[in-house]
């Protein structure tokens, strides 16, 4: 699977990116919004190997998550994004629904929780 971690936290993003290439995964990182629209095009525009799907936290300085989801859903209307915050608020979670996201997880979450939501939401092919 290549997932792209999106989140301003780095040493959230290094951890991720360690433990999920142990279990045999391809995870890049972006610490924004902005970065991670950046390297979506680029994967699109270069033919390289398409992310199958995004895991990005709501709160993040500049972009928020909630922007930065919905310029991706027009960009990819089909890859599957897992929204992940640290603060609990029905209001976020439907709006991210609303904009196209997969599903919505509280941090911190269980690497093996979330490894099967991102499993199921590649299947799904949302």
């Amino acid at each position: 699977m290549r997932a792209l971690f999106v989140d301003d936290e780095v040493e959230f993003l290094e951890l991720m990116q360690k433990r999920l290439a142990r279990r045999g995964m391809d995870v890049a990182v972006a610490s924004n919004g902005q970065t991670a629209l950046d390297m979506l095009d680029a994967t699109m525009r270069e033919g390289g190997e398409p992310f199958q799907i995004v895991v990005m936290d709501v709160r993040m300085p500049g972009m928020d998550g909630l922007e930065t989801l919905r310029h991706m859903k027009e960009k990819a209307p089909q890859l599957p994004v897992i929204l992940l915050t640290g603060h609990a608020c029905m209001d976020v979670a439907v709006k991210g629904l609303d904009l196209g996201a997969y599903d919505y997880m509280l941090k911190p979450v269980a690497i093996s929780e979330l490894l099967v939501k991102m499993e199921e939401a590649v299947r799904s092919g949302v």
